[in-house]
């Protein structure tokens, strides 16, 4: 467990929160008594069975997407030239 002041705290944050992500208890005295304690909050899992797939038939593209734009390819090549 770790404790720290207020002025502690404010120096040490990142140490601080790297303790309480490794699961360690940390409280944050003023003047004596603890007025805070850092936990690790877990992060949400998403659901897989959500998360792939969500957009499917809702994002078209034209029948040409993916054919070369002629002034694109002039612009690179002068570019290049």
């Amino acid at each position: 467990m770790s404790t720290a002041n207020v002025h502690e705290a404010k120096t040490n944050l990142s140490k601080l929160l790297d303790a309480a992500e490794r699961g360690e208890q940390v409280i944050i005295t003023r003047r004596g008594p603890g007025i805070n304690r850092f936990a690790l909050i877990p992060a949400p899992v998403p659901d897989r069975g959500t998360l792939f797939g969500a957009l499917h038939g809702r994002i078209h593209y034209s029948d040409d997407y993916d054919r070369a734009d002629t002034e694109m390819n002039e612009m690179f090549d002068a570019a290049t030239d």
